[in-house]
């Protein structure tokens, strides 16, 4: 097969093998998974030796939200292009970007645009400060790589693994920023303002990811908010997964809960690299008492793609669609685990379900699983995020192939299950053999 092992000779080139933790093969199966695809469209995946898949695992970690290669938005980016992507001036498009975010967020009036979400949520945390002259930041929940963030296991190394991804160490992160970034856990107020007791007027923000496995606890968001005005701390609402996953937008406007800032990427503009960082004119203007800048931060295609995406977004009812969808894929798992005697636990927001099987050999029944649908024509993973690409009959196929892999799992021995590694848990380093 020639994706395993052009990512073999990849890894002697590129560090990690992936720019992308959650796209590595090892998350997946190792020595197994595709690696690499030739082309995609819609639903379907071509890998290098030009077997086709249906996609019913994370589309693009949900960035391809309407579908790969949707003919509306490439079409859009490519007249773009056409007219030039990047230039001494200004492209129209940002504006108009601008006021369609702030059209949907009527709390909000002003934006700054970066194209990756990390790096969007450094610049949000940046105005943060800048707005309010303080240093420290309280969150929960996963925020990306930059510095601010890792800061939080300079002082314990297991710090960030109640927070989506264990085993991420700040190495290269200044010891300097030891203490500056404090996790909480996500749900308990209470147990939130004991952890923050005197210091109260230290803290720059409060971040959290609105909601991403799961609804947030009922009352629980309206009491951050009560709380970061009580502080005079900055709320800022992470939604780099969950925006535009359950509605037009931040899934806090499903809540009626506004922050001060909100942070947008991934679903946003289809694959394509765009990110915002929206807010209140109150606390955005402080983005011009610091340096927030770049030259990439300005080229044309992000926002024409966002712009078109949320065009087709709204027409075709998205949101609804793959609500649908994502629970019909959330039954699938239910009802073959309960026809075959498997136990698992099915959890998640419709648009971001997953399932876990209830056994100490969890990471080989996945990974099991997962190269099993590949022998089905499924790009199959313990995660479904649907698009509007996906069908009922696509959802049909799946299910049969679900129906077949979990009789069989049922059949075998859960220790011996695999001739080749478990799928990965976490981060790891990756040795180039």
């Amino acid at each position: 097969m020639k994706g395993p092992t052009l990512y073999k000779s990849a890894k002697d080139l590129i560090p990690g093998g992936t720019q992308l933790l959650s796209k590595r093969p090892e998350m997946f199966a190792p020595e197994v998974w595709p690696s690499y695809f030739k082309r995609a469209k819609g639903s379907r995946v071509w890998d290098l030796d030009d077997r086709e898949y249906t996609d019913m695992s994370i589309m693009a970690v949900g960035a391809c939200i309407l579908g790969y290669a949707d003919d509306e938005v490439d079409n859009a980016v490519i007249e773009g292009i056409r007219a030039g992507v990047n230039c001494t001036l200004n492209c129209v498009e940002e504006v108009r970007l601008a006021e369609t975010l702030t059209q949907l967020h009527p709390w909000a009036q002003m934006v700054r645009f970066a194209r990756g979400g990390g790096e969007a949520m450094s610049v949000s945390v940046r105005i943060a400060r800048a707005s309010n002259k303080r240093d420290l930041v309280f969150f929960s929940g996963y925020h990306g790589w930059t510095d601010w963030y890792l800061a939080a296991n300079l002082g314990e190394a297991a710090a960030l693994d109640g927070h989506l991804m264990p085993g991420l160490e700040p190495a290269g992160v200044p010891r300097g920023l030891r203490g500056s970034a404090i996790p909480f856990p996500a749900g308990d107020i209470e147990k939130l303002r004991t952890q923050i007791r005197g210091r109260e007027k230290e803290i720059a923000a409060i971040i959290i990811e609105p909601a991403r496995g799961e609804d947030a606890p009922p009352g629980y968001l309206q009491a951050l908010r009560e709380l970061a005005s009580e502080i005079g701390a900055v709320l800022i609402f992470d939604e780099i997964t969950s925006g535009f996953r359950m509605c037009a937008g931040g899934i806090h406007l499903r809540y009626g809960v506004n922050p001060d800032i909100a942070v947008f990427a991934k679903s946003m503009a289809n694959g394509y690299a765009m990110s915002a960082v929206l807010g209140c004119e109150q606390v955005m203007q402080a983005a011009q008492s610091t340096f927030i800048s770049s030259t990439n931060w300005t080229e044309r295609v992000g926002p024409t793609a966002a712009l078109a995406t949320i065009k087709k977004y709204q027409r075709e009812n998205t949101a609804e669609h793959i609500i649908a969808i994502g629970n019909e894929v959330k039954r699938v798992w239910a009802t073959a685990a309960a026809k075959h005697g498997l136990a698992i636990k099915v959890s998640g927001l419709p648009s971001l379900a997953a399932f876990a099987f209830d056994s100490k050999h969890g990471r080989e029944m996945n990974t099991f699983f997962t190269i099993a649908l590949l022998d089905h024509g499924f790009l199959g993973f313990r995660q479904f995020k649907p698009s509007l690409s996906h069908t009922l009959a696509d959802i049909a196929r799946y299910a049969q192939a679900v129906d077949v892999v979990f009789g069989d799992l049922a059949k075998r021995d859960p220790a011996s299950l695999l001739q080749t590694p478990p799928h990965h848990a976490g981060f790891f380093r990756l040795t180039k053999e």
